[in-house]
């Protein structure tokens, strides 16, 4: 099973701002993301991976 991670450890993680990863999560260019509730996003640690992978291409 995939480890999840809050917005703050993605945040504290890349070194950016929580609203930065909220405006990318808006714009939908950020890392994808998996809502357990409405207001309750969560991201997993291989999804964050792949990404930055994808963006660092």
């Amino acid at each position: 099973m995939d480890e999840y991670m809050t917005s703050a450890e993605v945040a504290q993680w890349l070194r950016v701002d929580k609203s930065t990863l909220c405006r990318w999560r808006t714009a939908g260019i950020g890392p994808r993301v998996t809502w357990l509730a409405p207001s309750l996003p969560r991201y997993a640690r291989a999804d964050v991976e792949a990404w930055l992978r994808e963006v660092a291409a």
